[in-house]
Formats: structure tokens, C-alpha cells, sequence
């Protein structure tokens, strides 16, 4: 089992910007690629950025070229940097680990992002 928590959530302003943490732990050894997910309301959850363990990532058209997904091997953790935030990125954002199979391993408690003037 791999335990997830997030950090980094809140409230900003459009064109904000906010950085999301998350920390694993436990059988982390079986951990390839790293994800962040979100869900807005109403809406499915959906992927929003995603390392493997080689550093190739991988965005959702709706936020390239303006958030970075980005990895640290050595304290587990990854990271999600967003700029130039907007109303329509408003939603609660979770973070994943999955094997080298591409099976989730573990999934975080999710933490809220509201864009909002």
C-alpha cells in the first residue's frame, strides 16, 4: 500500500498561481508513474499531468504550456505547478501513483482548488 498527502491547495485569483505538493510513503518501491487527477463538480474526474518514472510527462490539452508537472525521487514527493490559473481549473485535485503496469497503487485525499475572484 502507498499513503498519499497532498498539500498546496486554496483559493486565487484568476491568472494566479498555486503549487501542489504530494508526499508518498509506504511501499514506495513499486512506484513508476505519478499523476495528478481533478474533478470539478458535477464532472468526471479527469487526468490533468502525469511523470513516469524516466521524466517523460504528459498534460491535458486544458493546461499545457501552463502547468508543470515535476518529480523528486529522492523525498517521493511530486509536485504540480499552475500558472495563469482559471475559473474553469476550479476543482478538487487529487494525486496517484501507479506501478509500472499502469495500476494505481494509491490515490490521495484530495485537495481544493478554487480560481475566483
Amino acid at each position: 500500500q502507498v499513503q498519499l498527502v497532498e498539500s498546496g491547495g486554496g483559493l486565487v485569483q484568476p491568472g494566479g498561481s498555486l503549487r501542489l505538493s504530494c508526499a508518498a510513503s509506504g511501499s514506495i518501491a513499486n512506484i513508476n508513474a505519478m499523476a495528478w487527477y481533478r474533478q470539478a463538480p458535477g464532472k468526471q474526474r479527469e487526468l490533468v499531468a502525469l511523470i513516469t518514472g524516466g521524466g517523460i510527462t504528459n498534460y491535458a490539452d486544458s493546461v499545457k504550456g501552463r502547468f508543470t508537472i515535476s518529480r523528486d525521487n529522492a523525498k517521493s514527493t511530486v509536485h504540480l505547478q499552475m500558472n495563469s490559473l482559471k475559473p474553469e481549473d476550479t476543482a478538487v485535485y487529487y494525486c496517484n501513483v501507479k506501478n509500472g503496469m499502469g495500476y494505481a497503487l494509491g490515490w490521495g485525499q484530495g485537495t481544493q482548488v478554487t480560481v475566483s475572484e
